[in-house]
């Protein structure tokens, strides 16, 4: 109750400056957890397998877009990254919990708001640089195996969708970040997880505002853009309206387990 007091006197920039240490704290403890930028390196698979791919077809160079879609957007949205992303939420939360650091955090003028923010901001942090490796490989490899020609408008346009699906899945991951302070070992938050990969898989192609990854999938198509996404018809306002509706109850979610500690 001090501290609470306390915090509701403090000047903004003073407010600020506690997130930005709490956000540095977040950085110092992933230095300590390797395979999280093990993790990193799955940014190589689908690159290396859609070259693999679009050689053995034969009938080179495609287009730019097709190769893209196999290489960046297509699995990598549905299951690869967020899968990804997944874990790192599940490890980010556990050892806290597990060792009860979240009790002593609310001692020092840290709010649970704060907290689950600078969470948040790791996980959308971490997003944007894998889709970076990603668009990256995606581009050597297709260079490289010569599936595309080299073409600067073509890797801008590579470069400007992976920002984009890296923004909409950490926004579409959100309730996996909220649900994994519900328990103590990793077996929950990560079948939970696999669950609601495969639940957005699979409403795609029969309702693609149902879930927030498939709502993800009709954003980044857009008109047309990303030639074979598995999206009907394009329509933004229900696929925002998805994602906030799922984030607005993982945030709820978030404030009761925050809640208990």
């Amino acid at each position: 109750m001090l501290w609470n007091n306390i915090l509701k006197h403090l000047p903004e920039d003073l407010k600020l400056f506690n997130f930005l240490l709490l956000l540095q704290t977040e950085f110092q403890k992933l230095r300590r957890k390797p395979v999280i930028w093990l993790m990193l390196l799955a940014a190589f698979v689908m690159p290396f397998f859609a070259a693999v791919y679009f050689r053995a077809l034969g009938n080179l160079p495609v287009s730019p877009p097709l190769f893209y879609r196999w290489a960046a957007f297509g699995f990598t949205l549905f299951l690869l990254l967020p899968f990804i992303l997944g874990l790192l939420c599940t490890i980010l939360v556990h050892d806290e919990r597990q060792s009860r650091i979240l009790l002593q955090l609310w001692l020092v003028p840290i709010s649970k708001k704060s907290y689950f923010l600078g969470k948040f901001f790791i996980v959308l942090l971490y997003s944007l640089c894998f889709m970076l490796l990603t668009a990256i490989a995606t581009f050597g490899f297709g260079i490289s195996s010569g599936c595309i020609s080299f073409q600067w408008n073509s890797f801008f346009f590579l470069l400007e969708k992976s920002m984009e699906l890296a923004v909409l899945a950490a926004f579409a991951i959100l309730p996996i970040l909220a649900v994994s302070g519900l328990q103590k070992g990793y077996l929950f938050p990560v079948s939970l997880n696999l669950l609601y990969l495969f639940l957005g898989f699979f409403l795609t192609p029969v309702n693609p505002y149902l879930h927030p990854l498939s709502a993800a999938s009709v954003l980044l198509a857009g008109n047309g853009e990303i030639p074979g996404f598995p999206v009907q018809e394009f329509s933004v306002f229900p696929a925002v309206l998805c994602i906030c509706l799922w984030d607005t109850l993982a945030l709820l979610v978030a404030a009761r387990s925050l809640k208990k500690g």
